[in-house]
């Protein structure tokens, strides 16, 4: 009898140990093809192979993601390194465990029949922004850098094209020159931008992967594991583009094909190359946070930064 039980013991600890562990990982948009990688590692079986069991949620606003993983409400989101150090510098415990996109592609975009050619011509007018508390606080060093003034910030959420169009504000601060420009350009709109990293903005990861400190502290295996799959992603994304584009489609069916197909070409080359987190440069945006008002705390990274 002891042994019987004793077998049915083991029996239930094996087939325990080899479920897949479940995460939920929301996305900080709506699915496009910046998420690219992590729609592969699902369709190509990434996730499984490491064990996980991945639920995407798409956000019903931009800002949830972080607030939602800083909680453990979600396992993990997609969100932005200035973001991840604003939410530090406020106390958030939230930690930077991968990268999504190396370098920015968020800007400050504009009709190009507005009138608009340099930054001083945005003063005194109406500017939108998409992700509260975060693109209106990089629209305020934006402005403070590039000497624009007496302007008015307004929160446009998701609707960027149409806030544009309609003459609701003169420009955005957030659209992707790799995603929004293409949008555009199919309403027969012709865009121009400016590149933050061009006007002052230090270089940084535009998508990264974050979560809460307790999740971290909980489940670090399964996070390394997720982050370890999406690497794998990254690389098959680049390798063959065409066919992650065709499993993103039967993933997501609804996706605009020929836009997702024309933000694919541009975005690729801006995909992260390994998972690594430069501390330093890190740190370089951090501080520049400080001076110029991002934040109001110093944030030392070395706390934030949890990468594998």
């Amino acid at each position: 009898m002891k042994r019987f039980l004793l077998a049915v013991v083991l029996l239930l600890y094996a087939a325990d140990a080899g479920a897949a562990q479940k995460l939920t990982l929301m996305l900080d948009w709506f699915p496009n093809v910046d998420h690219l990688p992590v729609y592969t590692a699902v369709q190509k079986g990434f996730f499984r192979e490491a064990g996980l069991e991945v639920e995407i949620l798409s956000p019903s606003e931009t800002t949830d993601g972080l607030k939602l993983a800083a909680a453990g409400r979600v396992d993990l989101a997609v969100s932005y390194q200035p973001q991840a150090i604003i939410a530090a510098a406020s106390g958030l415990p939230v930690r930077v465990v991968g990268r999504l996109v190396g370098h920015p592609l968020t800007t400050l975009l504009f009709l190009k029949d507005s009138g608009i050619r340099t930054p001083a011509d945005l003063s005194g007018r109406p500017i939108g922004y998409t992700v509260p508390g975060l693109m209106d606080v990089l629209l305020a060093a934006f402005a403070k850098v590039n000497g624009v003034g007496d302007y008015q910030a307004v929160n446009v959420g998701f609707a960027i094209v149409q806030s544009l169009s309609a003459g609701r504000v003169d420009a955005v601060m957030g659209p992707f020159k790799t995603y929004e420009t293409v949008e555009m350009a199919h309403r027969g709109l012709a865009v121009g931008y400016f590149e933050l990293e061009k006007y002052g903005i230090p270089d940084y990861d535009e998508l990264i992967f974050v979560c809460g400190a307790q999740t971290l502290e909980k489940r670090r295996a399964e996070v390394d594991a997720f982050i370890a799959a999406v690497a794998r992603g990254i690389a098959a994304v680049r390798k063959h583009p065409a066919e992650a584009l065709e499993l993103y489609f039967k993933a997501v069916p609804d996706a605009e094909r020929k836009t997702e197909s024309e933000a694919l070409a541009l975005t690729l080359p801006y995909f992260a190359g390994h998972q690594r987190l430069d501390p330093e440069r890190w740190q370089r945006f951090a501080d520049f946070a400080l001076v110029h008002g991002l934040i109001e705390t110093p944030v030392d990274v070395g706390r934030l930064l949890a990468g594998p």
